[in-house]
């Protein structure tokens, strides 16, 4: 077993300051984990997160990190449409690499950098990891079983509301609490369907398998945001309709929009000619799967995070709990070499569904799915 994974954190906004760093400082990942750097274009940030989490070196330069932060990994948490040029320059650099949600926004990207990883012996694993949580897998069996009969479609998504203009970190008077969210609405890599609805995406494919093809509806709702006081214009789609073919006439409809929840939500429902699966509801009654607490866990949404293997002790208590699971799957695989099932291969076919949804939209053409997993 190797020595402690020497982490460089990439980014020092919303995800690494609730979740990232408070997670990897904590003392029972003595031995693990030791937080080496962390980086931030924002003068000072990055320092100021060093100093409050106990992180070895500040950066402001991404590329003085990789040269200079004495990394065996990063964990890659800048804004969607950095995370391409980042990955590919961590990846060159030798380095493992863990993406936060989503890891590219174009399949040919993905490729690229799969391929990269593999021709240098470099893992990858890209969240978000949804079959690391045991009532997924069970309800993939159960489905398998015949549990609601012959399965007919499957529902998913989310919304972006004001979530990300009301998260405690923005607003503040100080450079770790003004984090600006103006990134989520613009392009590349904004919108609710890389945000957000990726885990439904992950969730849905995790359970049924690849999918084939897709069509859509896409565009821009709420041209203009406030954060903070400031306006910010959107040109990302903010509200996007997706139908997705399975395959033998079995569809999901999948949502990425302004405002309003699909039944299913992260997770998906799961509706079959005798019942239905919704979160961790068999027809609306408690199932079982292994781990299960009852007095834990909430029956419908997102939550359930101490579901998750290394969600443990303190780490219950801090938030962005999926985060820092997959972040461990990926210190498990350098260290122990166990490979994670949260792999880059099914990343990419969920940026395959989301891409081709936008192509779908703007053309008004279905379009065929060219990834597997």
């Amino acid at each position: 077993m190797a020595d402690a994974v020497r982490i460089g954190v990439v980014g020092a906004g919303s995800i690494s300051v609730r979740g990232l760093l408070p997670h990897l400082g904590q003392a029972d990942l003595a031995g693990q984990v030791k937080l080496a750097a962390v980086c931030d274009p924002v003068p000072g940030r990055a320092e100021a997160a060093a100093e409050k989490f106990g992180v070895e070196q500040g950066f402001t330069e991404y590329e003085d990190l990789l040269a200079r932060g004495d990394v065996d990994a990063v964990t890659i948490a800048s804004p969607i449409g950095l995370h391409y040029e980042q990955g590919k320059l961590a990846l060159q650099a030798g380095k493992h690499v863990h993406f936060n949600k989503t890891m590219t926004i174009t399949v040919a990207e993905a490729t690229e950098l799969i391929e990269l990883a593999a021709a240098n012996d470099l893992r990858i694993v890209a969240s978000p990891g949804e079959m690391l949580r045991p009532h997924h897998a069970r309800t993939r069996e159960l489905i398998a079983e015949g549990a609601i009969g012959t399965l007919s479609w499957v529902s998913c998504g989310a919304a972006f509301g004001t979530y990300h203009q009301d998260e405690a970190v923005r607003g503040g008077s100080d450079v770790l609490t003004n984090i600006d969210p103006s990134w989520y609405f613009r392009k590349p890599g904004g919108g609710p369907m890389y945000d957000m609805t990726v885990y439904g995406l992950h969730a849905v494919t995790g359970i049924l398998g690849p999918a084939k093809r897709v069509t859509a509806m896409s565009g821009v709702r709420v041209p203009v945001r406030t954060s903070g006081g400031t306006e910010v214009r959107t040109d990302a789609d903010d509200n996007t309709i997706v139908l997705i073919d399975f395959g033998d006439n079995l569809f999901c409809v999948a949502t990425g929009t302004a405002a309003g929840g699909m039944r299913g939500g992260f997770g998906g429902a799961y509706y079959g000619t005798k019942g239905t699966i919704d979160g961790l509801l068999l027809n609306d009654e408690p199932f079982d799967f292994p781990n299960r607490n009852p007095a834990e866990l909430a029956p419908r949404g997102p939550g359930n995070q101490a579901l998750l293997p290394h969600v443990t002790g303190v780490h219950r208590e801090i938030e962005e709990q999926h985060v820092y699971e997959d972040v461990m799957q990926l210190v498990d695989w350098v260290r122990e070499g166990k490979p994670s099932i949260v792999t880059a291969e099914h990343a990419r076919h969920v940026i395959d569904i989301i891409e081709a949804a936008y192509r779908a939209s703007a053309t008004g053409q279905t379009q065929n799915l060219t990834t597997t997993f």
